[in-house]
């Protein structure tokens, strides 16, 4: 049972008036009058006393409690409240307002973890990945240094290996870079009006060779001579195409397919990259556009690439005021739709 400050007072001014009551009735000298009064007259005296008693040794302490949860709150909240007026039950709000601050610091707690997390995960995926190519570099570096450069054959075979790993390592240090001023705003989108169809074709293009090598095909749903115009980044778009199509051979299986295709809408453009590869798994689809992530680690350090493509077309698609949506069923392929505005 919930009992107020005034209901306690309240019961205990009555029992202790009931007990003087009693034993004053033992007196032969008091009347039925007498009792009466001297019943109201204790009652009163035991309710002022105990509950201003009550108000001055708990309540007052109380309110200084709550008027520093308020002062908290308003400066978690950064915002001016209004004079918070002491309700009857002070104990009840006090629990609920500790439970509530309690909650919230327990969900920061959570989501420093979490960063802390990532940041450690992060730290860890950029040393093996500057690493990686450094050491290949100086190795091939060295071993020319040890008297392989004599060997012309050595020697050229070597150097273009080199350059090769600097290359990668220069690719990986762009990203950074790019994903880096796209999460703080630093790199404005230059849209413009444009036919988005020779741009995909130009892409096929730059990878029909790696995806001849798995004998892969790529499939563009607009005939040569057709215009889609879109308002976008046209630079920032093609990475787009690159890294998603790119990411589906990569990801694909041997003699699949890759189609690109667009939907006309009202005021945008539906455009879809699908594939008929491995799929992801449930688990996955949340993660794949987390710096690094990579559903098969070991089958990717193999075939190369940053782990960063699909970051960094997510903010190159975010920057245009859309998202990518992801749809994949393990064993039939993945399905990838983003929204860009039609030509103005």
């Amino acid at each position: 049972m919930n009992l107020t400050s005034r209901s306690l007072t309240i019961l205990l001014s009555l029992a202790v008036a009931a007990v003087l009551t009693a034993f004053l009735a033992l007196a032969t000298y008091f009347s039925s009058k007498g009792l009466i009064v001297a019943l109201i007259a204790v009652f009163i005296c035991c309710f002022l006393l105990v509950y201003f008693s009550y108000e001055a040794l708990v309540l007052r302490e109380i309110k200084n409690v709550y008027s520093t949860l308020e002062r908290i709150k308003r400066q978690e909240s950064k915002r001016a409240e209004g004079r918070s007026f002491f309700t009857t039950d002070p104990l009840l709000k006090i629990k609920n307002e500790i439970y509530q601050i309690a909650a919230k610091k327990q969900l920061e707690i959570d989501e420093l973890r979490r960063l802390q997390t990532m940041r450690s995960e992060f730290l860890a995926d950029v040393s093996h990945e500057l690493k990686t190519p450094i050491f290949a570099a100086q190795g091939f570096i060295h071993t020319l240094l040890d008297g392989a450069v004599d060997d012309v054959t050595v020697r050229d075979k070597f150097l273009q290996k080199a350059a090769n790993s600097l290359d990668g390592l220069d690719t990986l240090v762009q990203d950074l870079i790019s994903i880096s001023q796209l999460e703080n705003g630093v790199i404005t989108m230059q849209k413009r009006n444009f036919n988005v169809v020779p741009l995909v074709r130009e892409v096929f293009e730059q990878l029909e060779f790696k995806a001849s090598q798995r004998n892969i095909s790529l499939h563009l749903d607009a005939s040569k001579n057709e215009t889609i115009l879109l308002h976008a980044d046209p630079t920032r778009i093609k990475q787009v195409f690159i890294n998603l199509i790119d990411n589906a051979i990569k990801y694909g299986r041997d003699g699949g397919n890759i189609w690109v295709s667009f939907n006309e809408g009202r005021k945008k453009y539906t455009i879809t990259v699908k594939d008929n590869g491995k799929g992801i798994a449930e688990e996955h689809i949340n993660r794949i556009f987390e710096r690094f992530y990579r559903i098969d680690k070991s089958r990717a350090r193999t075939e190369g690439g940053s782990g960063l493509g699909l970051a960094i077309s997510k903010h190159i698609i975010e920057a245009h005021r859309s998202f990518i949506a992801v749809s994949s069923i393990v064993g039939k392929g993945s399905t990838l739709r983003f929204k860009l505005l039609k030509a103005k």
